[in-house]
């Protein structure tokens, strides 16, 4: 049972760090309405409204960008175990860039990376 009471402490000290700061946060912090108060646009004045829509050309760029960043998750681990594995992974890795680079001729040939 002492394995758990260590965790247990563990937790009861982030709690009371929490609600802690919590408390200074709301004893110190501003008595104005939270809704002027809340960040937005690094403290500037909002031009438009926090809930307007984007335009399509951002859908496919969002698509790619995780394309990307799946493949770093896929890959980070990968790199630690090619060298125990040996050619399975290496064919395995070159499979997934073959889609991922598919992926990105898609996104090429539709103008995702097109600006104007």
């Amino acid at each position: 049972m002492t394995g758990w009471m260590g965790i247990a402490v563990a937790l009861a000290a982030a709690l009371a760090l929490v609600c802690l700061a919590r408390f200074v946060a709301r004893a110190r912090g501003p008595r104005r309405d939270p809704v002027t108060v809340l960040p937005f646009q690094s403290g500037h004045a909002p031009v438009e409204h926090a809930m307007s829509r984007y335009h399509a050309r951002w859908y496919p760029l969002t698509l790619l960008f995780l394309a990307f960043d799946v493949e770093m998750l896929f890959m980070y681990p990968w790199a630690v175990v090619v060298a125990a594995i040996g050619t399975a992974a290496i064919v395995e890795m070159f499979a997934f860039l073959g889609v991922l680079l598919a992926g990105v001729v898609w996104a090429w040939r539709e103008g995702v990376m097109r600006w104007v």
